[in-house]
Formats: structure tokens, sequence, C-alpha cells
């Protein structure tokens, strides 16, 4: 069985081997739409798979065939995100589920606005994905990058970034930042002020280990800063440029990538009533402070996607690295990214950038088993 769930505060997506359909009550329930001084919107999508001899486009809509989900276990979801909007949780979400290859439920509920107008959510609304980021955009880059024999996974980071290797750094390894065993804290402080890309580079190529490399699982944005420096050096190319190259171009994620376009903007889901110090509201810039202060692209947060188009990433990654014709990854870098890769004797199971059984991040709910996989990402 494999099921993923990907949350936006909640933005959850979830392929499994059989229908689980209390799993949207569970995990919203679990993880906790709860009211705040921000704007909540959620998107979920949920892909249930199971074989079948020829996945039809994960765009595809229509009845399901004999032996799939059945329709009225699909009931529940209008219900539950109406309850959620009723009470305050969120002004709107879209929901996507897709079993075995095809698409069968795809709606939009509520607004993907409420100030200074209301704006109804579409289906294909605009999502901050937050630190989605690290799994549709900077993990399956650096298996790429592996694959082509340009990064080892075993390597030091020092040996891409001479300047990290201080302050016991250097026996950090590529493998470690993905799973987040490294020994690197959480987060870069945001005082002193600074800004920048080159400042935050500098700050991360300066920092001392909080733990012995392997040992602790702590999981840290700094991991997949660090993870997209290493794709642009590698590359030549930075993060943005090498996703939507190499991943997003092929696939035909066509409304997936980082600082969305002004001809976007119409559709993009506000995400704060906070104000930064120019005054507007969290609209069309990334929420996640620090990948702001690197200027909207950093390997951790700052992605932005729709639910058709990682619905697409979902099946591609479900079909062995390939959809629509395209192979972004081999079958191998699937399994290494969706199987524990984390060191002996852990309870904490990570993938390669994939949650495979994290105690207080997990995403698979409470139904399903070892063996799904999923992230989370904060938005709102």
């Amino acid at each position: 069985m494999r099921v993923r769930s990907i949350r936006y505060p909640l933005i959850a997506v979830t392929l499994s081997t059989s229908p689980t359909p209390l799993e949207m009550r569970i995990t919203q329930r679990r993880h906790g739409l709860k009211p705040r001084n921000q704007l909540f919107l959620f998107f979920v999508l949920t892909i249930l798979w199971g074989a079948s001899p020829a996945p039809a486009s994960p765009t595809q809509e229509g009845p399901s065939p004999p032996g799939e989900i059945r329709e009225e276990r699909l009931i529940p979801i209008a219900e539950i995100v109406e309850e959620a909007i009723r009470a305050g949780k969120t002004p709107g979400a879209v929901v996507l589920v897709g079993n075995r290859g095809r698409i069968v439920y795809r709606r939009a509920f509520g607004h993907r606005a409420l100030e200074p107008n209301k704006l109804p959510m579409m289906i294909d609304t605009i999502f901050d994905l937050s630190s989605l980021t690290k799994v549709i955009a900077t993990a399956p880059a650096v298996m790429q990058l592996v694959e082509k024999g340009k990064i080892r996974l075993q390597d030091p980071v020092g040996n891409y970034w001479s300047e990290f290797k201080v302050h016991g750094k250097d026996l950090i390894t590529v493998h470690q930042l993905l799973t987040h065993y490294s020994g690197l804290r959480a987060g870069l402080d945001l005082q002193p002020n600074w800004t920048g890309y080159s400042a935050a580079m500098g700050k991360i190529a300066a920092e001392n280990l909080a733990s012995i490399p392997g040992t602790q699982f702590l999981y840290s944005d700094l991991n997949f800063m660090i993870l997209g420096e290493l794709i642009s050096r590698v590359s030549g190319l930075p993060l943005n440029a090498y996703c939507a190259q190499h991943l997003y171009a092929p696939l035909g994620m066509k409304d997936t990538g980082f600082r969305p376009p002004e001809s976007q903007h119409h559709r993009l889901a506000h995400t704060q009533y906070k104000k930064r110090d120019s005054g507007k509201r969290l609209w069309t810039e990334v929420h996640d402070t620090t990948a702001f202060l690197m200027g909207g692209v950093a390997g951790h947060a700052g992605l932005f996607s729709t639910g058709d188009d990682l619905a697409i990433f979902a099946q591609a990654l479900l079909d062995g690295g390939t959809a629509k014709g395209a192979r972004i990854l081999s079958p191998l870098s699937v399994q290494k990214m969706t199987t524990p890769q984390n060191p002996p004797n852990k309870t904490v199971l990570r993938g390669l950038g994939w949650d495979i059984d994290s105690p207080i991040f997990s995403s698979r709910g409470e139904l399903l088993p070892v063996g799904s996989f999923g992230h989370t990402g904060y938005t709102g």
C-alpha cells in the first residue's frame, strides 16, 4: 500500500492502493484546522492507487470503472469541507481525488480570498505550497542530479561547497540533508536583520552543529536550503530555473513554479491577514519569511502550484517516475525517495525528502500503514 499526504494549512495529497474514505476526516482533525488571525485556505489532493495495466492521465475525469472507489464513498468529502468553512476554520478548499490513474472527484469550495472582496475558490486556484517545495522541487531535482552522476548521496556537502566545511559540518552528507539527520538546527535566525540569497548562504556556511550528524532527527529548513544551493552549484542553474526546465516543463505542469508571474496573480489564494512592512496583505509573494528574504526562491519553501499540477506529479511518482510520456526520475530513485532511508534503529522514518512515519509531522493520518508516504506544508 502506498499513500502520500501533502498538506497546506492543510494541503493533503494521499495516494493508496485501497480506498480510505474516512482518511480526510481523520487527517483534518488530527492536524487541526484551527482558527487564527490569518486566512486559512487548504487544498486536499487524494490519489488512491491500485495496479492498472495502462494508467490514464491524472487530469482525465470520468465515472469510476467497476472495482474502483465507489461514488458513495466520496459523499462525505463535501460535508467535511463545508463544515470547516461554516465553522470559520477555512474560507475555502480545492479537493481532488484520483483512483487507478483517473480523477474521480474534483471540486472547489468556498473562497480564495475574503477581503477586500470575496473571491470564489476555483479549480485552478494557485496555492503557496510552503514546505511541499522540499518534495515537489528540491528532492526530485537532487535525485535527477544523482542519476546523472553529478551528486553522490554519501558525499560530504563540503565536496560541492568548500565554505561549508567549518564547525564540524564537514561530516554532513547529502543523504543526511534529505532525511533530516544532518545535525543542523531548524532554521535561520531573522535577527539581526538580513536580506538576500547570498546573505542566507553566508549565514548557513557559518552554522554550528546542533548534534552529531546521523544521530538525531530534526526537521530542518536549513537542510533543503543547502540542497537548493547544491543544485545551483552543480547544474549551473538557479533552483527555480532548473525545476522549470527539468521537472515541470516535461510533465506539462504549467501552473507550478516560484515567484508567480503577474499573469497568474488573479488566481492566487490569499494566505494571511498579517501584514509585512509593505503594509500589504500576503497574496502574490511567498509566505515563508526566510524564503521571502532570500528573494522568493529557496530549497525549503517558495513553490506555488495547483491541484491539477500536483496530481500530475503525484501520478508520476506512482508510475515510477514517468507521466504524460515524460520520465523525470528512474524507478530506483522513486523507491529511495519513498521508502525508509534513515539510519538503523531510528524510530523516525524518512525517505529521501518524503515522510514515512514521523510522530509529529506524519501526514498519513491514523489509518494508513507504514509504507505510505507524504509531506506537509504550512501556509496561512
